[in-house]
């Protein structure tokens, strides 16, 4: 279900214009090479490239940093319809969603113009390295370490689950600064890294359930020297309320893929049942069936309203932390739910891998665990109440 249809007070004329651009880019270019990406476990570098020829890489940066001065609504669109061709290898929710707007936020004027034009160009892919093989929602916790020698920080440890970890090539990087002074005490590095960068090593590859053809991946870092003045801020101490503070983006986009997932699901579902026949008519006409879908359309429509009112928040300025929490909880837990009872209708085929509601149905299972798990959105909005 594109995202044209639907008549949210964000979408624009201008916006319905760059989602039929990003439609035929991920419909023509990116998803006829999915079954390759699957296969090798990553993108290929130049679909980024052509992204940013195309001007479809950093369009919610300022056009002072070679963006394209649009806002987060321009990178709901990106990510809707990324989702909705079936193209979700690329890491587009990571590099401009995440690791530009941390750029965007606390970089320095000149590392904005050093960084910023090079992922909106899409030369470069970002990826943010916060969660460690020891703890996942709990970022007090990490081990990472940065002890200051001379005009550089000296990094040992290691991280997990790193989107674009295999082709980034710059990571911000949580670390300790000060290991006795627990969430004040958390610092973010910017490292330019490479497969030939010293005291850097892109480690495993992890093999998933779902999401194959997007690169995730262990980092290791053993005496990885990085600039001081890359310190995000300038400041020691300052990284765990940065993240803190663009968290809620993280996590709003997190419920746009949930959510165009859930579309997804239904329109795939609809087109199967009226196509396929059962007991001599279409299962479609089945009550069962009818009643099935009628659901689940519900289940999506209303969170559609409830996401459209959090992109509209969020553009204005105005989404705050419990909210955003809520959306990324509610949202991926009902797109798991519509998810399910739609590949039940598809029977046997439905856990064939050559329906798309088979790869759905492992793709949306991360969300609920990405940005957050929900048990821990639900203790940070009961903490709002």
């Amino acid at each position: 279900m594109s995202t044209t249809e639907f008549s949210a007070a964000w979408i624009d004329d201008d916006l319905r214009d760059v989602a039929t651009l990003l439609r035929d880019y991920f419909v023509q270019e990116v998803a006829p090479r999915e079954p390759k990406f699957q296969a090798q476990g990553h993108p290929d570098r130049d679909l980024y490239e052509r992204a940013g020829e195309l001007g479809l890489c950093g369009m919610s940066i300022p056009e002072e940093y070679g963006g394209g001065g649009g806002t987060f609504a321009h990178l709901a669109l990106l990510l809707q319809e990324q989702t909705a061709a079936g193209a979700g290898s690329m890491g587009f929710g990571v590099s401009e969603g995440i690791v530009a707007h941390y750029l965007l936020a606390y970089a320095s004027e000149e590392q904005k113009r050093r960084w910023l034009p090079k992922l909106c160009s899409g030369q470069w892919i970002g990826a943010i390295a916060m969660t460690e093989p020891g703890t996942g929602s709990d970022l007090q916790a990490i081990s990472t370490r940065a002890r200051l020698d001379g005009d550089h920080y000296v990094v040992n440890g290691s991280k997990i689950f790193i989107s674009n970890g295999q082709l980034c090539d710059l990571a911000v990087i949580a670390v300790k600064t000060d290991s006795s002074q627990g969430a004040k005490g958390i610092s973010l590095l910017v490292a330019e890294v490479g497969d030939c960068t010293p005291g850097f090593t892109r480690g495993r590859n992890l093999e998933k359930i779902g999401l194959k053809g997007q690169d995730t991946s262990e980092l290791f870092f053993a005496d990885l020297r990085i600039p001081a003045e890359n310190l995000l801020g300038g400041v020691e101490g300052r990284g765990f309320f940065q993240l803190m503070e663009q968290l809620p983006q993280e996590r709003l986009i997190t419920a746009v893929l949930a959510q165009a997932i859930s579309e997804a699901a239904v329109k795939a579902t609809l087109e199967y049942t009226k196509g396929r026949e059962a007991f001599g008519k279409p299962l479609f006409e089945l009550q069962n069936t009818r009643f099935e879908l009628a659901e689940c359309a519900t289940i999506t429509r209303v969170n559609r309203v409830f996401l459209d009112h959090c992109i509209g928040r969020h553009v204005a300025g105005g989404l705050d932390a419990a909210t955003a929490s809520m959306a990324k909880y509610w949202i991926t837990d009902r797109t798991g739910e519509v998810v399910d009872r739609c590949q039940q209708l598809f029977g046997g085929y439905g856990y064939c891998l050559e329906y798309p509601i088979a790869g759905m149905y492992a793709d949306n299972r991360v969300l609920r665990v990405l940005a957050g798990a929900n048990e821990v959105m639900k203790e940070l909005i009961a903490r709002s109440l």
